[in-house]
């Protein structure tokens, strides 16, 4: 079975090396960039990835952009800050001969500024990134995008690593430009009026969720701050989502 490697990038000069390394046993690697002014596309070449351009869209049509491009039998989707793990690799091979299945679910090992999260909300964390291409009919959602497959979808017990944050001015950096696209789609979706109440159901639900369902606290000092982070991240969402039904107010 060939395998075609999936990959979304833009100005990843940083992390995107080890990640294609992490593939070098695939077929074929397909990277789709969504506007690099950086070194990416000159690494990605290097490493024998064929690289095609795009402007505009969202994680849906990048990843089905990737898959039309594909000549593979089977695709494996890759974030620039993923990793394929050689225990990961011989599962991975293992299973596309023996197993008959047509997708599979892989789980995450979470890495926040330098430590493998297991509480939190973090673990599990299985994500469908192993499709065989001809049972994808196409990946859907403005953000948190999901593939559709009409077959069962199994399980892999290896990780897959994800190294999610280096820094907190990093983690401040994507919170902004997410909550922008997540505030839009709630508001779009005609979330009810934001009252000064909500923000307090809002955060008191998230501590509850982050720090005593999930024992976030049992990270450490990073699980407190990953806890506290994540309050501030909901926040920041509502508060645009505010913003963005002032201004509705006014037109």
């Amino acid at each position: 079975m060939k395998i075609s490697a999936v990959i979304i990038a833009k100005n990843e000069q940083e992390a995107i090396s080890d990640a294609l390394e992490s593939l070098d046993w695939v077929d074929e690697i397909i990277l789709v960039d969504t506007g690099s002014n950086d070194k990416t596309i000159e690494i990605a070449e290097r490493h024998k990835a064929k690289v095609f351009k795009t402007q505009g869209g969202n994680f849906s049509d990048w990843r089905n952009l990737g898959a039309e491009k594909a000549t593979g039998d089977w695709l494996l989707y890759l974030d620039a800050d993923e990793r394929i793990t050689p225990l990961l690799r011989s599962e991975i091979k293992r299973v596309l001969q023996d197993s008959g299945a047509l997708a599979f679910a892989i789980p995450r090992k979470n890495i926040l500024l330098g430590h493998a999260m297991r509480w939190g909300g973090w673990s599990p964390d299985y994500v469908v990134r192993l499709i065989k291409k001809d049972a994808l009919k196409g990946w859907e959602g403005e953000l948190h995008e999901q593939p559709r497959i009409e077959a069962e979808i199994r399980k892999l017990t290896q990780s897959l690593v994800h190294i999610t944050h280096t820094s907190l001015s990093e983690m401040v950096e994507k919170t902004n430009y997410w909550s922008e696209i997540e505030a839009r789609l709630l508001f779009e979706s005609g979330h009810p009026p934001m009252a000064w109440w909500r923000f307090i159901t809002i955060a008191l639900r998230e501590f509850w969720f982050r720090g005593v369902t999930k024992l976030g606290f049992l990270d450490g000092p990073i699980g407190i701050i990953e806890v506290i982070y994540q309050i501030f991240n909901r926040l920041i969402v509502y508060a645009k989502l505010w913003e963005l039904q002032q201004k509705g107010k006014t037109k």
